[in-house]
């Protein structure tokens, strides 16, 4: 209730006055809706890098540098111990000292020697003595399994390469039975000598990859037919007198050559491979005089089955 100007009593009804006064209700509302807006606030506002204070440096650990060095010379024995290189802080009360190794097999590396001090604690204590590498120390290779580490040409006289039994360069192959009491004596060895003229009789054989990464290797290396002697001989292997061609399918492919002046003797050549020695090239001059040949009717010199 209030007076006009003219001293009237004005009535002021009480729901115009609460309508303008927020109940208790409205306030604890707009309370939560603030404090929802303040929280997405403090997530949409980058927050500040949190910054540790780094260790400070035990003075007691740090003029202890007589003592690491005699642990460090106790461990390193004949490696020896170089010069004090420094002093690292690891944390409250516990530090490193660094001296270099003189041994020549181990440049760039230090002897670390944690310590440690206890609170109120006037001497130091010897924690641990390790070798550790410091930047551009010389390091040993990148560890590799055997599996990986095994290169071509590393089997040495003496050594056994077992062959894993899931190997995808074989396959099985067959193996002819034993003989059996009911079996012809006469057709099991025709049925074992037929078997070993057809190469088979062994128990794992080349399976279709295996001579297929064969074969690649070959053509990719000296074998094959990219390579300068190639080019400069006077005609390819497989017109050479020679060249022995290989059974199978791989023979199609390659041979050995047979001629013991040639750098591929005794070695697998591909069909299109050359060299200097190639049986064309004939002197003009003969060396020795061969007899003519004789062709004989009567024996043998090779029996079909050994």
């Amino acid at each position: 209730m209030t007076l006009d100007e003219g001293g009237a009593v004005l009535v002021v009804a009480d729901d115009a006055m609460e309508a303008d006064t927020p109940s208790p209700a409205e306030d604890a509302v707009a309370d939560a809706a603030q404090d929802a807006q303040d929280v997405q606030d403090s997530q949409d506002t980058p927050s500040a890098t949190v910054r540790t204070k780094a260790p400070k440096l035990d003075a007691a650990i740090a003029a202890a540098i007589d003592q690491a060095r005699a642990a460090a010379e106790e461990a390193a024995a004949d490696f020896g111990v170089g010069d004090h290189v420094g002093c690292l802080a690891e944390g409250d009360h516990v530090a490193t000292h660094l001296f270099a190794c003189t041994h020549p097999a181990y440049p760039g590396w230090r002897w670390a020697v944690s310590m440690t001090r206890v609170p109120r604690a006037r001497v130091a204590t010897i924690d641990e003595v390790v070798l550790v590498a410091a930047d551009g120390a010389l390091l040993a290779p990148v560890w590799l399994p055997w599996s990986e580490r095994l290169q071509a040409g590393d089997v040495q006289p003496g050594m056994l390469l077992p062959t894993p039994d899931n190997d995808p360069r074989l396959e099985q192959g067959y193996v002819p039975p034993e003989m059996t009491p009911d079996v012809d004596p006469a057709e099991w060895a025709q049925t074992r000598d037929i078997v070993v003229e057809l190469g088979l009789g062994r128990e794992r054989l080349l399976s279709a990859e295996g001579r297929d990464l064969a074969a690649r290797r070959w053509l990719a290396g000296e074998a094959g037919s990219d390579n300068q002697m190639t080019r400069m001989a006077p005609g390819p292997c497989l017109t050479c007198g020679y060249f022995v061609r290989l059974t199978g399918s791989l023979g199609r492919v390659f041979g050995v050559c047979a001629n013991e002046f040639s750098s591929s003797d005794g070695r697998v050549v591909a069909v299109d491979h050359g060299c200097g020695g190639h049986s064309d090239a004939v002197a003009d001059e003969r060396g020795i005089e061969l007899p003519e040949p004789v062709l004989d009717t009567i024996t043998v010199d090779h029996p079909l089955f050994d």
